[in-house]
């Protein structure tokens, strides 16, 4: 498959997805050569806070399919509720710092993963800054220089965010899922910070459905490839611990097929160059076939 890349983005959600995760991929990154985007929480770890989803339409057929206690620890689902949310910046800026310097890009995932992804529909522009300032702040201190790219959590984006990305000047953004690259019009308005979206199902859309088995998984996946740009978003909690060896499988099957790897800021450098090839699409509110919720999705293009 000679046309086809592929990009693989870390979600690292929590504490101990950074403590325990990021680790484990770092050493199977060197195992096949490949260089991946880790994008960082980097505040406070809340994720008990996230049992208010229980309202979400979706949400209890998700759990019982990808076995969150098992996933995430009983540790990690008391943090923010009956136990104080640690700070994953300063507990672990070391392993953050080994990533890149191990050559990998990293980047913002966001401050306080939980309030991002469950509030920002609710949050005002000064609400918006606030966070995304904080995160900034932290990468800043953390790796001596600025952020060049956002992933937000969730995938739960707004023109408040935009608007943000571009006064921070960042390389690209990766907000949403979607097809293929393009800069975001959102309410109306048309922002300069190439979006690279998440074009593949996540493991959690997939794990626990009958119509994809778990030993199929990865040949589910390399079907699903397509000629140009595929984004895999993986995180650290999954992949990096309990799913560890379904993702070796997956690097294997890659490696079998030839698929060139590279990483997102080298994809986006290389677009920049011709602004005017690239399309203005649509970033509205949608749903994710096995995820509950909506989240950023591409739309209509120009």
């Amino acid at each position: 498959m000679p046309d086809i890349t592929l990009s693989i983005k870390i979600d690292v959600d929590t504490d101990r997805g950074t403590r325990i995760g990021v680790p484990n991929l770092l050493r199977l990154f060197d195992e096949y050569g490949i260089k991946a985007t880790f994008l960082f929480s980097l505040g406070p770890d809340n994720t008990g806070r996230a049992i208010k989803r229980i309202f979400r339409p979706g949400f209890f057929s998700k759990v019982s399919r990808t076995s969150v206690v098992s996933t995430y620890g009983i540790r990690t689902l008391m943090n923010g509720v009956l136990l104080p949310g640690p700070h994953v910046g300063r507990r672990n800026e070391g392993v953050m710092r080994q990533t890149r310097d191990r050559g990998h890009e990293v980047g913002i995932h966001c401050y306080d993963h939980i309030r991002w992804q469950d509030g920002l529909a609710s949050m005002s522009a000064y609400e918006v800054r606030e966070e995304f300032g904080k995160a900034k702040k932290e990468f800043e201190r953390i790796f001596g220089e600025p952020a060049m790219t956002h992933g937000a959590a969730g995938w739960q984006t707004n023109a408040f965010n935009c608007s943000l990305e571009d006064e921070a000047e960042l390389l690209y953004a990766s907000d949403c899922r979607g097809t293929h690259p393009f800069f975001p019009r959102v309410a109306g308005t048309v922002f300069r910070t190439l979006q690279l979206p998440t074009t593949l199902p996540t493991l959690d859309e997939l794990l626990g459905r009958p119509e994809y088995p778990y030993d199929r998984i990865a040949d589910h996946y390399c079907s699903l490839l397509k000629p140009g740009l595929n984004v895999l978003t993986i995180h650290a909690e999954m992949e990096g611990m309990r799913h560890e060896p379904f993702f070796r499988s997956l690097l294997g099957s890659l490696k079998e097929k030839s698929v060139t790897i590279v990483l997102l800021k080298d994809v986006a450098a290389g677009l920049l160059k011709d602004r005017s090839a690239i399309p203005v699409c649509d970033m509205v509110a949608g749903t994710v076939d096995g995820r509950s919720g909506t989240l950023a999705i591409q739309a209509t293009c120009v």
